[in-house]
């Protein structure tokens, strides 16, 4: 732990801080909510390849949902007229024969006569085996599988898109945590700190275990203004990078940990990942996958340690966050 003369002085001069830890790190509320977090874990997913191939073909063949690319067209700029042209009139050598503009769709595409390694690519963008990537392709009906001659790097990338999709689903369904012994040690709170730059980072703070915090969006900056005047909040902090969930699809680092006052909501730790949007289109898949790993990071640790569980989920606003403490 840090002696009181390590603490830093509050003042005016923030780019000579070494230590910007203050005061609340030394608070019972904060020891306790970091004894609570500062687990590590390994991940296991053990799913069989025969159930995301036919998981990923259902998708793919089907007629809502499924892998659709509109066809390749051509326009020709000649003045201010456009003309539009098929590959048989490239071949036939009439390219820039002047026509009434339109558009009109290719038979097959320019690229056509490219040759790709369709499992090759499908292999290294989901990074499955060839193997399992062949199965899904010969299990596409014939009029999606047409599809590849008209557009053949959108079928690529939209056949890459389902299949990661599917997979990431399969990743949450057959994820398991498993404890190892090891622990964070305290100097990630300290590693790298006294190279920032502070002189942006607003007025000190009351609640949180720094004196100034940099914040990484407007949604943070309002969610920390609200955490450092709630009277309900003891002790809170913006997690270092040095945190992370280790999961299938990369670390992930969560933002916030917070601690509450005891009888004032039913969730007194708390970790939360703050979003400017909850709407989970406008989420990446790898993110989305990323969430939904820790949740079960979370529940494990609970589920094993934590005599007063540990609450994690994703809030957009502090409004969100006390709805879902309370």
């Amino acid at each position: 732990m840090f002696s009181e003369s390590q603490l830093p002085e509050i003042g005016d001069d923030r780019k000579s801080k070494k230590n910007p830890l203050n005061a609340n790190f030394e608070k019972q509320a904060f020891k306790e909510l970091w004894n609570r977090i500062n687990r590590k874990a390994a991940y296991s997913v053990d799913f069989d390849s025969n159930e995301l191939v036919q998981k990923a073909l259902n998708t793919l063949n089907d007629k809502e949902i499924g892998l659709r690319v509109t066809p390749l067209q051509y326009t020709i700029q000649h003045g201010e007229q456009a003309a539009a042209i098929s590959y048989d009139e490239i071949k036939r050598g009439h390219a820039f024969a002047l026509k009434v503009s339109e558009t009109t769709p290719n038979p097959a595409s320019i690229h056509s006569a490219v040759k790709y390694d369709l499992i090759g690519k499908v292999s290294d963008g989901t990074q499955l085996t060839r193997r399992t990537v062949a199965e899904i392709l010969k299990g596409l009906n014939a009029d999606v599988f047409a599809q590849f001659k008209t557009n053949p790097e959108s079928f690529i990338a939209k056949a890459i898109q389902l299949i990661n999709e599917q997979k990431a689903t399969m990743i949450i369904e057959h994820l398991a945590y498993d404890p190892v012994e090891d622990r964070f040690d305290l100097d990630i709170f300290t590693a790298g700190q006294s190279k920032q730059d502070f002189s942006r980072a607003g007025s000190v703070l009351q609640r949180h275990i720094y004196d100034y915090v940099l914040t990484d969006s407007k949604v943070e900056r309002e969610f920390v203004n609200e955490l450092d005047t709630c009277a309900e909040v003891i002790v809170y902090a913006k997690l270092p990078r040095g945190f992370l969930i280790p999961t299938p699809v990369g670390d992930y680092n969560t933002d916030w940990a917070i601690s509450f006052k005891e009888g004032a909501v039913k969730h007194i730790y708390f970790v939360a990942e703050t979003k400017g949007s909850m709407s989970s289109m406008d989420l990446r898949e790898i993110e989305r996958t990323k969430i939904k790993c820790a949740r079960k990071f979370f529940d494990e640790m609970n589920r094993r340690f934590a005599p007063d569980n540990v609450k994690y989920d994703v809030v957009d606003n502090f409004e969100k966050l006390m709805d879902v403490v309370r």
